[in-house]
């Protein structure tokens, strides 16, 4: 019997819908890691691009356990010599909520082209409202 490999045109994505109000990030991000990368599929091929899109609303709602409202920071660099920063969750939640979900999101996908576009596949609103009802995304289990 011979393994059965995927390949790109025989993929068909769907939408999904996601609500992350109340959720734990981590938690929310590997399932949404996984149904970009094609993991919830039974035609899983790691070497193919069989992910679905997904569609994240309600980002700003997020929910982190312990003290990571205030502790936890993302570092930047800009290359420059003493321009390192760090930006908090908390004013992340007031001005970009939609990074908190991507960045967790990214961390959890391959490092080459494969990864970066399955990272295109995913959608984030900071509010209830998105503009792909025309896709008709099912809500994922999450």
């Amino acid at each position: 019997m011979k393994t059965y490999l995927a390949k790109q045109a025989d993929v068909d994505p769907k939408w999904y819908v996601v609500d992350a109000s109340g959720k734990v990030l981590g938690r929310l991000a590997v399932e949404i890691a996984n149904t970009l990368r094609g993991r919830r599929r039974p035609t899983y091929t790691p070497h193919v691009d069989t992910g679905d899109f997904v569609v994240v609303i309600n980002a700003d709602k997020v929910a982190v356990t312990g003290r990571k409202e205030t502790d936890k920071s993302y570092m930047f660099y800009s290359g420059y010599k003493g321009n390192e920063y760090r930006v908090s969750l908390k004013e992340f939640r007031d001005r970009r909520p939609e990074f908190i979900i991507t960045h967790a999101v990214k961390g959890m996908l391959p490092r080459n082209r494969l990864g970066r576009a399955q990272l295109k596949k995913l959608k984030v609103y900071a509010g209830a409202e998105h503009p792909h009802a025309a896709q008709q995304p099912e809500p994922l289990a999450v």
